[in-house]
Formats: structure tokens, C-alpha cells, sequence
């Protein structure tokens, strides 16, 4: 394993960390696409010429599948390295594998794999990161990285900033979703905030979403394709696969080749401003409305917690406990209602009364230890 070490360059924004993206010169966002799994010669091969003369300028499929739990595919191995040169030789897309140790790296560089990514598993592990980063020090090949299992956004920039240490310039990031206990329509919730975050840290970074991760579902993967390139995103990694319903791997959230061109026709590029003094007018107008709006959200947060504190102060005086189970669905049950009514998703309702009711109980907990 590698051994962490003490940032050397600090990592800061440059025009020219999305040179590799803008050396593609295209008209449209940068799409990779190709199986979950390389399975077999053949269904390698037939992908990649169904995706030649499309919009797709990195085909991808995985040699080494680092599974949840035991005794699902694992991937090919190193074979399916040589399926990805012939796919190379015979329609000139470029080739996309993840890698997550240092023999996955020389492996894929002596087989002149050009793109490489770390997978989320293998952010969350420092050491691991900096194996790779070591086994790929100076080298001239694009490494994405994607995001980490859970939501933590410095262990992602981490993984980022030790390639970078190392000299390898050619860098990107995969938004793909985060890990979560609770059951929500995503396989991978997306917690587009904190890949927002990403973006005003380091505007030039590359940036790339996952549908396919974050839905786990086929038929969600325009939405979040949409959702992605309406908050600007650099480019997309889909599963795509001549077969889904057979795939070795990751099934359901794979799309045939001709489903994925027909997103492509369907997803909407939309200008990133506009010039025009009208809209400019207007926009400033609306932003002036939400500013107010969210002054007023704060005061009205402020004045519920000072209630919580004398709630606190009543329960401590009566010695009784701070969490009262039966009226926290009580009043969860209500606001999804009400939230429904003025067109708030169930999803946010529970995101924002948590955090309420999580605020509500340490002030609560504060006044009963004071």
C-alpha cells in the first residue's frame, strides 16, 4: 500500500486543468460510455461499434469489478485488456477502465489504456489513492476520480490532490452518487450540493456525472443526465450494453446502445448566461425575491429554536426525555402533506425536517445540561 504524505503543491484552480477536456474540441459535453463489465471478445468489440459514430469519444467497461459482497462477477482480469486495444484499433475510440491498486495501473498502462478512473470504493482509502498516484507518477493518461461511498467532499479533492502531487496533470472528477440507509428513489443519492461545492472550488476541474450509479435504474438516467448538464457539468459516464437484461453486472441501470443515442438527441445543452439586459433585469429581480426569501426562511428558523429552548426548559423542570417519538411522525407525517400541496418532493420534506428536528433536539439537550 501506499503511504499517505504531506501535500507538496497546493492544488489551486487553473484554465489549465480542463485543457486535456478542451483538447477534444467538441460541440456538445463529453460523453463515456460503454458495459459495466467487459464479458466477453465479442460483446466488447460489438459495443464499441455501436458506439463509434455516435457522440461518444471514451468507451468504457470495467476489467476489475470490486463488488459489495462476495461472490458476484469480479471482472475478467487482465484479458479484457487486450478486447479494449482491438476495440481501440478498430474504431478509434479512445479506452476507459477503473483501476484500484498500483498492478491494476501497470497492467492497464502496458496495455496503452488511455483514460483510468478510480472507483468510489477505492477514494475512500487514502492509502490506496496514493499507491495509484505513485504507480502513475508524471504520466500523461486522464485520471478521473470518483466521488467517495459517503459525503465528503475534502476526501474527494484528497484523492484529487495526491494525483496532482504526483504530477499528473490530466484530471477530472465523477460525480456518482453517495451512499445512503434510507430509501429513496436513487440507488446512489446524489447530493448535488456538494458537487456544486466541487465546482466553486475549482470551476475548471472537469466535471462528470454518473447517472447510471446514481439511479440504478435505466429509465431515471435522462432525468439526471438533464439534471447534470442544467448545472453545467462537463461531461457523462453512462452504462450502456447490447444486452442489459444480461449483463453480467449492474443490469438494471444499463442502457442498449440505441437507447443511449436516443438520449443524446433528447438531452437539452442550455447556455451557461445569456447577454441580454432583459434577462439580466429579470434574473436580478428573482435574486433579489430569493435573498428575501431566504432572510425570512433564517428569522423563522431562529424564532423555532428559541421555542425549542423553552420546551427544554419545561422538560428539564418536569425530568422528561428530550426525544418524543410519537410527535416527531406526528408532525414528519404532516409537513410531507403540506410540503405535496405547494409542490415540495417527499424526498426534501424529510431531508430539511431532519436537520430541523436534529437542531431542535441539540438545542433542547443544551438547556436540559446547562
Amino acid at each position: 500500500m501506499g503511504t499517505p504524505k504531506k501535500s507538496k503543491i497546493k492544488m489551486e484552480n487553473s484554465k489549465q486543468l480542463r485543457t486535456w477536456l478542451d483538447d477534444f474540441n467538441l460541440s456538445h459535453p463529453l460523453v463515456i460510455a460503454g458495459p459495466c463489465s467487459a464479458e466477453t471478445e465479442e460483446q466488447v468489440l460489438k459495443i464499441a461499434h455501436e458506439l463509434k459514430n455516435s457522440d461518444v469519444s471514451i468507451y468504457r467497461a470495467g476489467i476489475w469489478k470490486p463488488r459489495t459482497r462476495p461472490g458476484g462477477f469480479e471482472g475478467v482480469g487482465a484479458i479484457g485488456l487486450k478486447w479494449l486495444q482491438k476495440a481501440k484499433a478498430e474504431t478509434g475510440l479512445l479506452m476507459a477502465t477503473e483501476v484500484a491498486n498500483a498492478n491494476h495501473v501497470q497492467l492497464a498502462l502496458e496495455h496503452d489504456i488511455d483514460v483510468l478512473w478510480i472507483g468510489a470504493r477505492t477514494t475512500v482509502n487514502p492509502f490506496a489513492v496514493q499507491e495509484i498516484a505513485d504507480a502513475l507518477k508524471n504520466t500523461d493518461k486522464i485520471v478521473l476520480v470518483k466521488n467517495p461511498v459517503n459525503p465528503d467532499l475534502a476526501l474527494w479533492l484528497g484523492g484529487v490532490e495526491r494525483l496532482y502531487n504526483e504530477g499528473i496533470k490530466k484530471l477530472g472528477v465523477i460525480h456518482r452518487g453517495f451512499s445512503t440507509y434510507e430509501k429513496t428513489k436513487y440507488r446512489n443519492i446524489p447530493e448535488w450540493q456538494l458537487a456544486i461545492e466541487l465546482q466553486n472550488r475549482f470551476p475548471d476541474l472537469p466535471l462528470i456525472c454518473d447517472p447510471s450509479h446514481i439511479t440504478g435504474k435505466r429509465d431515471m438516467i435522462q432525468e439526471v443526465s438533464q439534471q447534470a448538464l442544467d448545472l453545467n457539468y462537463d461531461g457523462l459516464i453512462i452504462e450502456t450494453h447490447i444486452d442489459p437484461d444480461n449483463a453480467w453486472s449492474d443490469a438494471l441501470q444499463q442502457v442498449t446502445p440505441t437507447k443511449l443515442k436516443q438520449i443524446f438527441e433528447d438531452l437539452k445543452v442550455r447556455k451557461e448566461t445569456e447577454e441580454g439586459s432583459d434577462y439580466n433585469q429579470n434574473l436580478s429581480r428573482l435574486r433579489v425575491d430569493i435573498d428575501e426569501y431566504d432572510t425570512k426562511i433564517l428569522e423563522i428558523l431562529g424564532k423555532r429554536m428559541q421555542v425549542a429552548d423553552k420546551i427544554g426548559a419545561l422538560k428539564k423542570d418536569k425530568n422528561v426525555a428530550v426525544l418524543q417519538n410519537k410527535r416527531w411522525n406526528e408532525i414528519l407525517g404532516k409537513m410531507i402533506l403540506e410540503g405535496e400541496e405547494k409542490g415540495l418532493s417527499e424526498e426534501f420534506i424529510l431531508r430539511i425536517y431532519k436537520a430541523i428536528h436534529q437542531e431542535s433536539i441539540s438545542h433542547q439537550e443544551k438547556v436540559i445540561n446547562s
